[in-house]
């Protein structure tokens, strides 16, 4: 490999990178937090982050175009990237780093599996249950109109997402739609 190499970037960085940002910026709606009572915390975000990017990366994988699942391992560099500076901006130390984010990326792979497959089989229910154990995880008791509330918008997020052309994701465009009941009261 050349010097040159090192400094070259990876044919999708730029809308990997893109499209993560479309993810928090959806991620970062008050409906998530106030009225479904998410909490507001690194992990409340995290998961709030992580439903929206998989969402992302599944529309990307299943995409027929060959260039999607490079561009899915894309957005999902682009997450773990940006969960990395986060905490080197929260002052984790440099020794624990490494293991936070490979901790963060295997909640979040399991979170995929189950994320996928209840949409897969279009089962809300089992998308909230998944959606419960994983958000609500803290809560003494999880709250299941919330979590049925929040799958809801998790596949009307998807539907969105599968609607839109597979060049417009390529050129690291997307819109998530807003919360159902969040554009109702408005």
């Amino acid at each position: 490999m050349g010097l040159l190499a090192l400094f070259r970037r990876k044919p999708h960085e730029r809308a990997g990178f893109e499209l993560y940002g479309a993810a928090v910026v959806a991620a970062r709606t008050p409906w998530f937090y106030g009225g479904l009572g998410i909490p507001d915390t690194l992990d409340g975000r995290f998961d709030v982050v992580g439903l929206h990017v998989a969402l992302l990366i599944r529309r990307l994988r299943t995409d027929p175009d060959k260039r999607g699942a490079a561009l899915a391992q894309a957005v999902f560099d682009a997450m773990f990237a940006d969960m990395d500076i986060n905490l080197r901006e929260m002052g984790a130390g440099d020794m624990s780093i490494g293991k936070r984010v490979k901790r963060m990326w295997e909640a979040f792979h399991g979170r995929c599996l189950a994320y996928e497959a209840a949409l897969d089989a279009g089962d809300a229910e089992a998308l909230a249950t998944a959606l419960e154990r994983n958000v609500w995880r803290e809560a003494a008791e999880a709250p299941r109109e919330p979590a049925l509330r929040l799958a809801r918008h998790a596949m009307h997020g998807a539907a969105a997402l599968a609607a839109l052309p597979f060049a417009t994701l390529l050129r690291g465009e997307a819109s998530f739609p807003a919360p159902l009941e969040a554009a109702d009261a408005a």
